[in-house]
């Protein structure tokens, strides 16, 4: 397995408890929990959709053959790997995560691939908040379900911006925080109604229940433009997919 670097500190504590996972570590323990089902849910509970939704953020990053590219909160590495088709052999493709047990998910589903390009994946263990490149690294960078669970919205994307080379674009999918009445109602219907239940069954539900609460306290796709063009992004765009229950921020350092 590829090397897994830059380890986060582990904060002691309760496992989990019932109020909001705020804190770093927290956050860390909860999807080291659910790491091995969390491929699994993700196909149930957005009925595979989740698949195309990852494909338009890899597609909208702008990565092409050659590119060196970043997946930051990579989890399982579902867009790492579109990534690495993207970029092909003589590209390279760095999956970051602050859960060990995720990478370990990567990195072995990597070993099970047989597509050449594969090979130019490096996993990192790592924080989103202080990333361990230099300035102007990466010619790309895709974020998928990551922003909304960073401790520090603003300082994550301060480092996308700085890791970023001049005229390259970060692609950010996350669950939208819809205006719309009737789709953020419909929103917390499936969380409390098929998400929950489903995740139950898996023995999560006190984890999932997190979900509810941190796309609450999510932005909107006008608050998360205005975040990028603070961190100095040249221009940004928030686009609704999946019928507005999910979004894709598209920026331009």
């Amino acid at each position: 397995m590829a090397s897994l670097r830059f380890s986060v500190p582990h904060l002691p504590g309760p496992r989990f408890k019932r109020r909001p996972v705020r804190c770093a570590g927290e956050r860390q323990e909860l999807f080291n929990c659910i790491a091995p089902v969390y491929d699994n849910l993700n196909d149930l509970l957005s009925f595979g959709q989740h698949r195309i939704w990852k494909r338009m953020a890899v597609s909208w990053s702008g990565a092409k053959p050659g590119d060196s590219v970043l997946d930051l909160c990579c989890g399982s590495g579902d867009l790492t790997f579109l990534l690495s088709e993207k970029v092909g052999s003589y590209g390279k493709v760095t999956g970051l995560d602050f859960s060990k047990e995720l990478l370990s998910i990567a990195s072995s589903r990597q070993c099970l691939l047989s597509n050449a390009c594969n090979n130019n994946i490096e996993w990192v263990e790592g924080d989103a908040l202080d990333l361990p490149f230099s300035n102007g690294n990466f010619d790309a960078i895709t974020m998928g379900y990551g922003l909304r669970n960073v401790v520090d919205r603003r300082q994550a994307m301060r480092e996308m911006f700085r890791v970023l080379k001049p005229g390259s674009r970060v692609s950010i999918l996350d669950f939208n925080k819809s205006m719309q009445p009737f789709t953020a109602l419909f929103q917390e219907w499936m969380i409390d109604n098929v998400v929950v239940p489903t995740a139950t069954v898996y023995g999560l539900a006190k984890e999932y229940k997190y979900l509810k609460a941190s796309i609450n306290e999510f932005l909107t796709g006008k608050e998360l433009e205005k975040l990028a063009l603070e961190a100095g992004f040249s221009n940004a765009r928030h686009y609704e997919i999946g019928g507005g229950l999910m979004g894709n921020l598209v920026a331009t350092r």
